[in-house]
């Protein structure tokens, strides 16, 4: 799950993706290859594939498996399925909001598959636009408390583009516009600066507080997402605490 950065929704982002790490390695080839195909194989210049690596980067997929999955997307006779991206947006339980990024061969299997996901966690599918007017896309960096001080993050960040530097539980949370993404993040690699997580995503411009019982009903919906092969990132505006995101997890 994507969107506004909380420290314990990350946890939570990050423990799912080592359970699955299977189907997340795959969805992450997948985007690798059609950013690959719809680009070409230069992260400099291709700014797609760049993104799509630092997700599988995120998700500890090996790097001889990045190689391969460029490889495949530029050689001749690679696999003949033509994807789309297609985003579907729609409503959860207490009126949270939740946006569905996909890759998908077959529209026609994807598009009732998530309508009914929808509806089968108490939720409806809305028209295109009706949700994502309200969220901002950004680009978002996370660093530990204890890799560098605040002092260093505003120095680095701030001078390489950043729009912002904020303090959250356990750590820091940069924003950069999407433009200065790269090269904010390239400065912190430069400057040895280790991150814990770093997307472009999208972040809402309000949130819906969560109950223990929404935030189970919000986390479900979300999980029959992630499940399906189509679905490459989830964005919601629900504000769940890391209490209740603990007890969630456990």
């Amino acid at each position: 799950m994507a969107g506004h950065s909380k420290w314990a929704n990350i946890k939570h982002r990050k423990a799912r993706q080592d359970a699955v790490k299977g189907k997340a390695w795959s969805k992450c080839s997948r985007a690798i290859m059609v950013a690959v195909k719809n680009g070409g194989p230069d992260t400099d210049v291709n700014l797609t594939l760049r993104y799509a690596i630092l997700d599988a980067k995120s998700c500890n997929m090996p790097k001889d498996t990045i190689l391969k999955a460029i490889a495949k997307a530029s050689g001749e006779g690679s696999d003949g399925a033509i994807f789309q991206e297609i985003r579907y947006e729609g409503y959860g339980p207490n009126g949270v909001a939740i946006i569905v990024d996909c890759l998908t061969d077959n529209v026609q299997r994807t598009g009732p598959d998530l309508r009914h996901a929808f509806e089968k966690h108490g939720g409806n599918l809305a028209k295109p636009g009706a949700v994502s007017f309200s969220f901002q896309t950004k680009g978002v960096i996370l660093v530990e408390s204890d890799s560098a001080t605040e002092d260093q993050l505003m120095e680095i960040a701030l001078e390489n583009g950043a729009e912002d530097v904020g303090g959250g539980e356990g750590g820091w949370e940069i924003t950069t516009e999407p433009v200065d993404f790269v090269p904010v993040l390239k400065a912190l690699e430069d400057a040895e600066v280790p991150t814990v997580s770093a997307q472009i995503t999208m972040i809402p411009d309000l949130q819906v507080t969560c109950d223990a019982n929404t935030a189970r009903k919000v986390m479900n919906m979300v999980d029959t997402f992630e499940d399906h092969d189509d679905v490459q990132k989830v964005y919601t505006n629900a504000d769940i605490s890391e209490e209740i995101m603990a007890s969630l997890d456990g």
